[in-house]
Order: structure tokens, then C-alpha cells, then sequence
């Protein structure tokens, strides 16, 4: 099982967390986006092999979300 340290709440397990996906930055103007455009933004994500950052929320726990680096070939993360 994957370890996730909470900034606030120490280690836990991956069972009280859950995955945000990667950081997203929204256009200055949204209203000059095409549709496809849009969808580029909304729902196309880079999947990558090796470090990567994420985001997290905790759950199960203080309910805060956090970035963290995890490498998604090997799951260690700092």
C-alpha cells in the first residue's frame, strides 16, 4: 500500500486519500476558448512515466488538499 505523508496530519495510508489529479491553470479569458479548446483544458491530462506533482486531498482525515512529487513508475513519493 502507498504511504502519503499529510503536511498537516503526518503519514497515513492511500486508503484515507484522494487523488486530485495534476495542477490545472485556467486561462486568463476563458471566454476566447473554442469548444475544443475547452475540452483540452477540462479533460486532457499528461500521463507521464517517472516524477511527476499531483494533487491530494485528505479524506479521511483533516480534509486538506496538498501537492506532493510521486513517481508513478516506481509510487514513492516526496
Amino acid at each position: 500500500m502507498l504511504r502519503i505523508r499529510c503536511p498537516w496530519c503526518g503519514e497515513r495510508d492511500e486508503s484515507e486519500f484522494r487523488y486530485g489529479g495534476q495542477p490545472v491553470t485556467y486561462p486568463a479569458d476563458p471566454g476566447a476558448l473554442s469548444d475544443a479548446e475547452w475540452a483540452e483544458v477540462l479533460f486532457v491530462r499528461d500521463n507521464p512515466l517517472g516524477w511527476w506533482r499531483e494533487r491530494w486531498v485528505h479524506a479521511a482525515g483533516c480534509r486538506r488538499w496538498f501537492e506532493l512529487d510521486r513517481d508513478t513508475g516506481t509510487d514513492e513519493v516526496t
